[in-house]
C-alpha cells in the first residue's frame, strides 16, 4: 500500500525540488505538478509530486497520518486530529436522497 505524503517545497530545482516532511528532506520529483515556488505543500507518493495541496488541506492529511500513527501504537485519544468530523452528523449525498 503507498501513502501519499504532505510536503512542503523548500528548494526548487529544474524538474525536481527538496521537500520537508515532519523535519525529513526528501528530492522529489515534479514532472506531473510542473515548477512550484518555495513554501508550495505537494502531495507526494513515492518521491513523486502527484498533487498541489492548499496549506488547509495539507493539514488534515498530515492530522489523519499522525493519527493513524498513534492508534498503532495502540492511542485512542485522536479525536483532536480530526476536530472537522468530531460532533458533525453524517449527511447523504444528493443523489441518495429522496
Amino acid at each position: 500500500m503507498c501513502i501519499g505524503l504532505p510536503m512542503q517545497v523548500v528548494e526548487p530545482h529544474d524538474e525536481s525540488a527538496r521537500c520537508l516532511y515532519r523535519g525529513q528532506e526528501s528530492w522529489v520529483d515534479m514532472m506531473l505538478v510542473g515548477p512550484q515556488p518555495v513554501g508550495t505543500w505537494l502531495l507526494v507518493f513515492l518521491d513523486t509530486a502527484r498533487e498541489v495541496l492548499s496549506e488547509s488541506k495539507a493539514r488534515q492529511i498530515t492530522d489523519a497520518l499522525e493519527a493513524m500513527r498513534l492508534a498503532m501504537q495502540g492511542d485512542n485519544q485522536i479525536d483532536h486530529l480530526f476536530a472537522d468530523l468530531v460532533g458533525r452528523e453524517p449527511t447523504l449525498p444528493d443523489f441518495l436522497i429522496s
